[in-house]
């Protein structure tokens, strides 16, 4: 287990680092906010988080780049890992947990590691973020390939938990990502990929999960969903993909099959009825002109991406 130094002296540098944190700013123009009017509180924080986009839009080739070289990895079998802690660890969690039903993924494709363990998605674990050795054995209990993508989430980007995800996957030849939302981070500089996306200070001094984390969570949007789409989840923009295992989305099911198809009731019911519910598959069916088997087989010809089976369908 890995101390953490205590005593005045200790805190007295902690405290130095945090000062020296755009996201720890303090705003003296907002010290009297707690004065204003529900409707002014509210129409500052509407502008606060206007400007987070533009802040996300300057780090588009970083995350781009970062993209390519994890949908590389993961056609070849590799795996997504978020590892942060707090609000940064809550995130990976919750895009990682979307997966599954958004792109039909395993449960093991996407995986978000929370400093603290599951406990700490709903409950603060005390001291759980300071440790680089969690994360080292975090990381281990997964088996951890070259394939792999670690992406180290931290708002602050000086969060040990985080830092040690990606120097202990660096060293074992996966593929690292630090996002933070301070320039020039430690986490930033650990990993082969650094995203920062700076937000300059909170509403609230230091409160990272306003717009650190939306900006973070719309990065994580970026991360998962575009690299989905590199390994052909999607068919244009539907999600040919998605796994019906509730009436919501088996309507969605059938909603996508009729849009990429333009068919009839009955026969996105009969094409379903073929292809065991897969959406994709049936799609082929119609598109293709091709029966059940035929679909699956196209499809594991083309490594699942639909337009590559559709052109093999209609080659003589």
């Amino acid at each position: 287990m890995t101390s953490t130094p205590t005593g005045p002296a200790a805190y007295g540098e902690l405290r130095a680092q945090l000062e020296s944190l755009t996201t720890e700013a303090f705003r003296p123009e907002l010290s009297e906010i707690d004065r204003l009017s529900t409707a002014e509180i509210a129409g500052i924080m509407n502008g606060e988080d206007a400007s987070v986009p533009a802040a996300v839009a300057a780090q588009v080739p970083r995350i781009a780049a970062a993209i390519d070289a994890t949908a590389e990895r993961m056609a070849r079998g590799g795996r997504l890992i978020y590892a942060g802690a707090g609000t940064a660890g809550r995130l990976g969690v919750l895009d990682a947990s979307e997966c599954p039903p958004t792109f039909n993924t395993d449960p093991g494709d996407v995986v978000g590691l929370i400093a603290g363990g599951p406990t700490a998605v709903v409950t603060s674990i005390e001291g759980a973020e300071d440790r680089k050795d969690l994360a080292a054995a975090d990381l281990d209990a997964l088996d951890l390939t070259a394939d792999d993508t670690v992406v180290g989430v931290s708002a602050s980007g000086r969060t040990p938990y985080a830092i040690g995800a990606v120097e202990h996957a660096r060293a074992r030849g996966a593929l690292t990502v630090g996002l933070s939302c301070n320039a020039s981070s430690a986490l930033a500089a650990a990993a082969e990929h650094g995203i920062e996306v700076v937000v300059g200070p909170e509403l609230l001094t230091g409160s990272t999960r306003l717009k650190a984390g939306t900006a973070q969570k719309l990065v994580l949007n970026m991360l998962s969903t575009i690299t989905m789409i590199r390994l052909g989840k999607t068919y244009g923009n539907l999600m040919v993909d998605v796994r019906a295992s509730n009436e919501k989305l088996r309507a969605r099911s059938r909603r996508i099959v009729a849009l990429a198809t333009g068919a009839s009731d009955e026969e996105i019911e009969a094409a379903l009825a073929a292809t065991d519910g897969e959406v994709k598959n049936a799609i082929l069916t119609l598109l293709g002109s091709v029966d059940g088997p035929t679909a699956a087989r196209l499809l594991d010809e083309s490594h699942g991406h639909l337009r590559a089976a559709l052109d093999n369908s209609r080659t003589p």
